[in-house]
């Protein structure tokens, strides 16, 4: 068995409509800690981080009733990418979240079991500050983002959730097509003049009935099309930490403490373009 047909196999269904909300979902964190802390206490959740070495720990307890989602990309590029694993670990061990995997995170489970990938965008930074982790808290890390569903069908249908977005028949399956549009979206296979893949807006097209939240693609703020809403909007260039209260479709945001990485493309520069038009 190839290890990503093992990956497939250990990873959680996607199909979760009986978990219902209310949710609070959060955009691309990039290991940007103390605005992931700030964001949660806007949102009404206690969280702090203490201790040191292996007795670092974090402390976190949700609103009553509340759920955080978190959109994918947990780690590269920020300042402490453990220390926001740790939040979303308590977070998920105390059943007060849920977790869908960003391409970052893929990657960066790849670092972990020791295969040869390029460090670069951020995973450099990450891999630096893992170097002074435990082998027990590296491989917890690793075992939980590889189990994580590629997406999450929640709230009785009503709401889809997906790290780089999720087209109306792919709600609810999981296929290798489906993992690699979650990831990564739809590309044209072209570069932009940035030498950044250029993107196909699926969003512009999307007509589905299930409501569709994702992040990926750095916006300069979280606004609907088409009942799909982007809520990463740039936290470690500069821009802010999104979230979007669900059902209440509540946007709240806290801005970036300080530019951690510079992006390639101009922060808020259009990244995609629409669907190609098939030829007659």
């Amino acid at each position: 068995m190839t290890d990503e047909a093992k990956t497939t196999s250990q990873r959680r269904h996607p199909d979760l409509r009986h978990i219902t909300g209310p949710f609070d979902i959060i955009g691309d964190v990039h290991g940007c800690v103390d605005e992931l802390l700030h964001l949660l206490h806007e949102l009404g959740y206690e969280a702090r981080l203490y201790g040191v070495g292996e007795g670092r720990r974090a402390h976190v307890k949700s609103p009553a009733g509340r759920h955080a989602v978190f959109v994918g990309d947990l780690v590269d590029r920020g300042p402490s990418s453990p220390d926001v694993l740790r939040i979303v670990l308590a977070l998920v061990a105390e059943g007060q979240a849920l977790c869908v995997p960003g391409n970052h995170d893929v990657k960066f489970v790849r670092w972990l079991a020791g295969r040869n990938v390029k460090l670069n965008h951020g995973l450099d930074r990450t891999a630096a500050q893992f170097e002074a982790e435990t082998p027990a808290f590296r491989a917890h890390v690793g075992t939980f983002l590889e189990k994580l569903p590629i997406h999450l069908w929640l709230d009785g249908g009503a709401l889809a959730i997906a790290h780089a977005g999720l087209k109306e028949e792919m709600i609810g399956h999981d296929t290798d097509n489906i993992r690699s549009f979650c990831l990564y979206g739809e590309t044209s296979g072209e570069q932009d003049e940035f030498g950044l893949p250029v993107r196909y807006h699926w969003a512009a097209e999307y007509r589905g009935q299930t409501a569709v939240v994702y992040g990926h693609t750095p916006v300069p703020q979280a606004e609907w099309v088409n009942d799909t809403l982007c809520v990463d909007t740039g936290c470690c260039f500069g821009g802010k930490l999104t979230a979007m209260r669900w059902p209440e479709r509540e946007i709240v945001f806290v801005p970036a403490r300080k530019i951690y990485a510079e992006s390639r493309r101009p922060f808020g520069h259009p990244p995609v373009r629409p669907l190609a038009v098939p030829e007659s």
